[in-house]
């Protein structure tokens, strides 16, 4: 076991602190300088397309696709999971309050992938069982033409989200309802596969319902949550905020018994977080957008770069905050356990209970998420026959992750992760220039509102 932590901690190494990151984020400038920079120009029409529609009647999913907000909403359900917690504040501890200013400048770049990886899956769709599916291993077969690519990632993306990384949330949840409520791990494992089970026999058109309900509800609870967190230590605010500015650009002393952080270290970590965090580029959220019902491939583009600024700019930024302005940072606590210490010093013994609640929301709505785009790699490798198995080896594996001690389950679901990641950069990168021209006949067909 512990030869295994060891090639898996070297290959992380490999992927994340000297590939990926890098790779990431130039693939972000690339497709932001060819696509005109379109988080500038085009975000205004992708909140209008978002939330104009949000209520309107007769948008429901059905073996046609989701409507534009249920896929956005999908697509948040996995990007807004426990890291947007945990991973925040591990940012903070290693890279000092200067890392979140590089977490913002990855998602920003950021937009400019997910919009391309939106627009692709838009582009190549196919028809299995009658049902409309997506995402990377259909244009990396179809778009690219490389079959090995797309079996590639379809079976990474499994692996990595579908079984290994559902996992390790429903340990979140586990964990986080045992400490507030001391129920046995077991039986929460147990209760989060029922409820699970539950959504997932409706298939897309339930999942859709459930994101559409739950996710406005979970992030807004949340934003409420901080917000009176930060208001009630209103006085820390422009303190919090300086830290961020001065920290992003110079070596910072040691704060909470961390050592010194360098800003190489800082950059570094605050672009990870921002990448980790929505996903722009993994591959993972195209499979929602793919399945969107719109009348331009580039519309559901504009509404993916909204869920980057939802999950990064938003709820990203409200964990960080926190962290700064009850100066949790400086009490030498890492990841879910400083978040946990600012709500409690913001809101006293019901911010443990607040938390527990937030972090439910997150680690399942994020279970439903990673099910349905691992179910999508599924119907590309067996088609509709292989869904039944991998429906019931999720629950399994629901249920196991929540009895485990998940250090080397975490680490072996960031290797997957991270391997995943390199056969969708190829495709984005050769397919860059459909990209641009499915934005140009949008910018040539479409009168701006």
């Amino acid at each position: 076991m512990e030869m295994l932590e060891r090639i898996v901690d070297s290959v992380n190494t490999l992927l994340w602190d000297n590939v990926l990151i890098y790779v990431l984020l130039g693939t972000g400038i690339y497709y932001t300088i060819r696509l005109g920079f379109p988080q500038l120009n085009k975000v205004g029409q992708g909140f209008r397309l978002t939330f104009g529609g949000m209520f309107q009647k007769g948008e429901s999913a059905d073996s046609d696709g989701m409507s534009s907000f249920q896929a956005l909403a999908t697509a948040i359900a996995a990007q807004v999971g426990t890291g947007n917690l945990a991973g925040v504040a591990t940012a903070i501890a290693s890279g000092g309050p200067g890392a979140i200013f590089w977490m913002w400048i990855s998602a920003i770049f950021g937009m400019g992938t997910i919009f391309g990886e939106a627009v692709l899956a838009q582009k190549y769709t196919d028809r299995v069982g009658g049902e409309i599916t997506g995402g990377p291993a259909y244009y990396l077969s179809k778009g690219v033409k490389s079959k090995g690519l797309a079996i590639f990632f379809a079976i990474t993306i499994i692996l990595a989200l579908g079984f290994v990384g559902n996992m390790v949330q429903s340990n979140s949840i586990a964990q986080a309802v045992n400490a507030a409520f001391g129920i046995n791990k077991l039986i929460i494992g147990i209760i989060v596969a029922i409820c699970a089970a539950l959504i997932l026999i409706g298939g897309m058109s339930r999942i859709a319902s459930f994101a559409q309900l739950v996710v406005p509800f979970m992030a807004a609870l949340y934003i409420l949550g901080s917000l009176v967190i930060i208001f009630k230590n209103n006085s820390m605010i422009i303190p919090a905020f300086k830290s961020i500015f001065t920290g992003a650009f110079s070596a910072q002393a040691a704060v909470g018994g961390a050592v010194g952080i360098t800003v190489k270290k800082t950059v570094q970590l605050g672009i990870a977080r921002g990448l980790f965090s929505n996903e722009a580029g993994m591959g993972s959220t195209p499979h929602a957008h793919a399945v969107a019902k719109v009348s331009h491939p580039a519309q559901q583009g504009m509404v993916a770069m909204v869920g980057v600024i939802i999950d990064t700019l938003v709820v990203c930024t409200a964990t960080a905050i926190i962290n700064l302005v009850t100066e949790a940072n400086t009490l030498g606590l890492d990841g879910a356990e400083m978040t946990q210490k600012a709500f409690e010093l913001g809101l006293g013994r019901s911010g443990a209970i607040f938390i527990a609640i937030s972090l439910f929301f997150f680690a399942f709505t994020t279970i439903i998420g990673w099910y349905f785009f691992g179910e999508a790699n599924i119907k590309y490798l067996f088609g509709t026959k292989g869904v039944p198995i991998y429906k019931i080896l999720v629950l399994l594996f629901i249920v196991l992750g929540s009895t485990m001690k998940v250090k080397l389950v975490w680490k072996m679901a960031d290797m997957f992760n991270g391997i995943m990641v390199i056969p969708n950069l190829i495709g984005l990168l050769i397919l860059a220039p459909q990209a641009v021209d499915i934005l140009k006949d949008y910018n040539t067909t479409y009168i701006d509102e």
